[in-house]
């Protein structure tokens, strides 16, 4: 195939993708800027950080990272199940497995690194500087999350941005993130919820 044909269809590729792309992005409604709230309990992830502190008896306190397993082993408590579980209840566990041992033991799980489930955190994939899933917070926006992935790459098609809503079924969004983040367009901000995930395409020019 000469090259001058190999340009051609180069170019007739490109320009199917770009109309592909342009077709998708007309596809998807605008996401809403407010979301319903929730009332979101922290859950522990796999490789957070806990204190588990017993009250007088020092020697039953730790600090444990939750395995990838999502389980945990103190003194006394050997592989407890703390991934999805928030930890007030975490701590009612520790001190029902500690009254075997212990009298009345008063148990306080305080989280002081967060990963958070799986299934709740925010993952930023595609062209964001530092790609990487984000634990939620309460009332939390796609500015939060982009100011932790570093912004957009200079290759970024960031008003062909994509929120893609768990809790919806995997609805998808349109969302402006250049107009947000180059122009300071406070209105292309929009709620994030729980399992939601930010797809960053790659500019065609």
């Amino acid at each position: 195939m000469s090259a001058k044909r190999v340009m051609v269809w180069c170019g007739l590729l490109l320009s199917a993708a770009v109309l592909s792309a342009c077709g998708s992005l007309s596809s998807y409604p605008a996401a809403p800027q407010s979301a319903a709230s929730v009332d979101h309990r922290y859950k522990i992830g796999p490789l957070d950080t806990l204190n588990i502190v017993v009250w007088r008896n020092p020697e039953l306190s730790s600090t444990v990272t939750v395995r990838p397993d999502g389980r945990i082993a103190t003194p006394l408590v050997e592989d407890l199940v703390a991934a999805g579980r928030n930890p007030v209840d975490l701590a009612r566990e520790v001190e029902t497995v500690l009254a075997k041992y212990v009298r009345d033991p008063v148990v306080t799980v305080v989280v002081s690194g967060f990963q958070g489930n799986y299934s709740d955190q925010i993952r930023i994939v595609g062209e964001a500087a530092r790609p990487q899933a984000v634990a939620y917070r309460q009332d939390m926006t796609v500015l939060d999350v982009m100011i932790q992935a570093g912004g957009l790459t200079d290759f970024a098609d960031g008003n062909g941005a994509v929120l893609v809503r768990g809790s919806e079924k995997g609805k998808q969004y349109s969302v402006r993130l250049k107009d947000l983040l180059k122009r300071g367009d406070i209105s292309a901000n929009v709620a994030v919820l729980p399992g939601d995930i930010v797809i960053v395409p790659q500019s065609w020019f």
